[in-house]
């Protein structure tokens, strides 16, 4: 905090600490005044509402607080009867003392683990006070999650009966079109299929085409663009400095520039960008004359007539004219519009394959690459590395670093990967794709870290007595819970004191930004791609909050000590994420909350591995009430269904109550229809006949333009 209040307030890191009131117009600090409190970022975060949060970074945004007040709700009520009835109950036994070795630090820190179930003897009445407690966590979980659950979804219908104009409210996405007849273009397919149903509201459709080819173009047309200003304004400084004998930049036109013919910049750029600017428009011609798929986007003259468009079963054919709501269009992947309906459902089966495979037998790749980056190894499969290798301060560096160098790589990159698969399963927007991303992450850090953790150093460490007694494995499985108490109170500790600790203080993004503005940087255009902060990067920061759920949850119980660290890292969390998302982080997309019911989901799944571990613990320390905790995994799935029912439909689709309210002004068709173009299909000189095989407009008269 103090290396964040200093360094938030020199002028040169603005751009780094409050990139998010700078694009929208607004002063860094409120007020105007470098000269203040410099923790008055807590009050200012303490005292913002929803409604600052909406405005400044978007509905998903205040959902994402949503659920974090919730989990630290949850948390807090559940330490206020926990703790001081629990902490005494289990301190005033003496099972550790009459049983040694069933401790909760593995007997390092004997204290503390006379306040943990490891020392409730066997079948004690003192078990029912933990059973009380059991249940008193599942009650208030349940309470507030219905709140939550009831609270995002009035948030999302206020959000989206909005008098103000959003683009895809007034479009749908359509797949799966079937074969066009004889004689018939694409673009009247379509136009005649819609105008069919809705007569009245039906406006314009615009066909997909495959725009890899043309994106392509495109992007290499941009780059020489960016190479261009980046020349001339390296000549114009040079014009400042250097007077009439300035020199004009020049590069190489061969690889990376490190090679080839050497030619004057601007006029190479000029060039280049003259070439690609008629290859381009040839390009787009072609590609909306003969690249056109099976999908298109259909626009209706009001919200209503979309909304129920979206819902409507089209065809009697499943896998043909599957209509639904039309993402945002820069959430839009174009390139997985044209995948045909089974064909989408098998790449899904198998991601999920792949998926259940990465995270049931990720050690083996990560146990090659610890063996694989060992000096020796690296000597014998790597022999011109042995005179690096060999010398003495790089080879203690390597033999420290190396392994554990090799699997923080892996594992960072584990993010990338499970996007790069929910992308591939055919998902059409950005948004879908995280939360399908963060769905497989979630899984993959409970399994491999909970439980992990859990079971496998249970198993390491008594691997003698469960070869003598493998009947008795359940029970040796549940005296051993409790000895990782303390390993996870301390990962738990470490993520916010170290995790939010960066994440205020944004010390890698301030380092690389300077960097990058001191070497590479000579446009202002560059500069600002140098400070764009992104956005919460929900794929990786949901999953990790909860697993800290499902840790403290499942042993709020069993070591009551963890729940003020849970509660420290959602009150932190809450408190510097506030400050983030009002002053940096810029949002990517608007789902509208549609990730609630997935994190919704997440927290139910950790509360129903909670109630089993409990219940077997309880089983296995022989207590002879231990049924009657049976109803909890049950009312849970119950309770599931019920909000589920009530609740899922209005995020799955727009209510028409919600989408028939009134707008501030009347909406500009053509406008939302161009929103929709895709950036490599607009022409600098853009002709109407251009588009007229993949886009279509119907005229009042009902006749087709």
């Amino acid at each position: 905090m103090v290396i964040f209040a200093w360094l938030s307030t020199r002028q040169g890191n603005t751009v780094v600490y409050y990139p998010n009131r700078i694009l929208k117009g607004l002063e860094p600090w409120e007020g105007g005044s470098r000269t203040r409190n410099p923790f008055a970022w807590i009050k200012e975060a303490l005292s913002s509402t929803e409604q600052d949060v909406i405005s400044m970074s978007g509905i998903d945004t205040a959902v994402y607080f949503v659920f974090m007040s919730t989990v630290l709700g949850i948390l807090v009520l559940s330490g206020v009867i926990l703790l001081p009835v629990l902490l005494p109950v289990a301190a005033t036994d003496d099972a550790i003392r009459k049983h040694s070795g069933q401790t909760t630090s593995n007997g390092t820190f004997s204290d503390f683990d006379k306040l943990s179930m490891a020392n409730i003897e066997k079948g004690s009445l003192r078990l029912w006070a933990f059973v009380a407690c059991t249940y008193w966590v599942s009650i208030v979980a349940y309470i507030l999650l219905w709140k939550a659950y009831k609270h995002v979804s009035a948030m999302r219908a206020n959000a989206l009966m909005s008098p103000e104009v959003k683009s895809e409210q007034f479009a749908v996405l359509v797949r799966d079109l079937p074969d066009v007849t004889p004689g018939q273009t694409r673009k009247e397919q379509v136009d005649s299929y819609f105008k069919s149903i809705y007569p009245d509201t039906f406006y314009r459709s615009m066909v997909v085409t495959n725009n890899k080819e043309v994106d392509k173009i495109w992007g290499e047309l941009e780059g020489f663009k960016k190479k261009l200003v980046r020349a001339e304004t390296i000549y114009a400084e040079s014009q400042k400095s250097g007077g009439s004998e300035a020199t004009r930049p020049t590069n190489k036109t061969g690889f990376l520039g490190l090679c080839g013919k050497k030619v004057d910049s601007i006029e190479y750029y000029s060039e280049k960008i003259q070439e690609l600017t008629k290859k381009l428009e040839a390009e787009q011609k072609v590609t909306l004359r003969e690249k056109q798929q099976r999908s298109a986007l259909v626009f209706f003259t009001n919200r209503v007539a979309a909304a129920s468009a979206a819902q409507s079963l089209h065809a009697q054919m499943v896998d043909h004219w599957t209509v639904m709501e039309a993402p945002e269009a820069r959430q839009l992947i174009w390139s997985n519009l044209n995948l045909k309906f089974f064909e989408r459902i098998t790449r899904q089966y198998i991601i999920y394959i792949i998926v259940f495979l990465t995270v049931a037998f990720y050690m083996i790749p990560i146990g090659l690459i610890s063996a694989l980056t060992t000096l020796k190894n690296l000597r014998k499969y790597l022999p011109f590395l042995k005179p690096i290798v060999d010398q003495d301060a790089i080879r203690t560096v390597l033999q420290a670093y190396l392994p554990q160098l090799a699997l923080i790589i892996f594992l960072a990159l584990l993010p990338k990967f499970l996007l790069f698969l929910s992308k591939t399963e055919g998902i059409p927007s950005q948004s879908h794709v995280v939360r399908a991303a963060s769905g497989k992450y979630f899984y993959f850090t409970v399994f491999n870290v909970f439980l992990g953790v859990t079971l496998g150093g249970t198993l390491i460490d008594t691997m003698k007595t469960i070869q003598d007694d493998v009947k008795g494995t359940p029970q040796l499985l549940a005296k051993s819970l409790p000895g990782n108490a303390t390993f996870f109170i301390t990962f738990v500790a470490l993520k916010f004191f170290v995790g939010y600790g960066l994440e205020l203080s944004r010390l890698v993004p301030l380092i690389i930004f300077h960097l990058k503005r001191k070497y590479l940087c000579k446009t202002e255009a560059e500069i600002k791609e140098a400070w764009l902060p992104g956005d919460l990067s929900y794929a990786t920061r949901v999953p990790n909050d909860m697993l800290i759920v499902t840790i403290v949850l499942c042993y709020s119980i069993i070591a009551p000590v963890i729940i003020p660290f849970g509660v420290l890292y959602f009150a932190l969390g809450w408190l510097i994420l506030r400050n983030q998302a009002l002053k940096v982080y810029v949002p990517s997309y608007e789902s509208y909350g549609k990730m609630w019911p997935h994190m919704f989901k997440r927290i139910i799944a950790a509360l129903l591995l909670y109630q089993l571990t409990m219940l077997g613990y309880f089983g296995v320390s022989q207590f002879k009430f231990t049924p009657i905790l049976l109803p909890l995994p049950i009312s849970s799935l119950i309770f599931a269904y019920t909000c589920s029912k009530k609740f899922y439909k209005a995020f799955c689709h727009t209510a028409l109550e919600v989408a028939c309210q009134e707008l501030k002004q009347t909406a500009n068709l053509e406008q939302i229809f161009k929103s929709y173009i895709p950036p490599s299909l607009i022409a600098d000189k853009q002709e109407d006949e251009q588009f007229e095989d993949a886009m279509s407009q119907v005229s009042r008269s009902g006749s087709f333009v």
